[in-house]
């Protein structure tokens, strides 16, 4: 890697995951969620959303009656016991280990776990190495 210099922003303004078990996947998610310090925002009969990442059932309108293929999820973690806890709290909300914590060859410092959630999809949370961030979090509010 040329630069350890990474900009974090919104490149991804949300991402839909379309899931056959919502109960199953909120036991999932809840549970990471807590592990990496992210509340569930909100929650309907047929979805929950947390951040940035919208679940739902395929009955919800939102989903078209479409099952989502599986992905590649990587959430940021500010630090090792971060990663270290989001693998354990996944394993034990029904997640399938692939990939215990550990460094991976991507970049000096790449420090991640991964776990299958229960539809398959590949979940990874991940710490780059000691950093310098210019915010926590970034604010967005919209005006009427």
């Amino acid at each position: 890697m040329e630069t350890m210099e990474l900009y974090r922003g919104r490149l991804i303004d949300h991402l839909q995951l379309v899931v056959k078990d919502l109960a199953a996947s909120r036991r999932f998610y809840q549970a990471v969620f807590d592990s990496i310090g992210i509340p569930i925002a909100g929650e309907g009969d047929t979805y929950f959303w947390a951040d940035e990442l919208f679940i739902s059932t395929a009955s919800s309108e939102a989903a078209a009656g479409q099952l989502t293929g599986r992905h590649h999820l990587a959430f940021q973690a500010r630090d090792r016991a971060t990663v270290e806890a989001f693998h354990q709290a996944a394993l034990a909300a029904g997640g399938q280990d692939n990939g215990a914590p550990g460094e991976r060859p991507y970049h000096p410092g790449y420090y991640a776990a991964f776990a299958i959630d229960p539809d398959g999809n590949n979940i990874e949370v991940v710490y780059h190495g000691p950093a310098d961030y210019s915010a926590d979090a970034v604010k967005v509010s919209f005006s009427q």
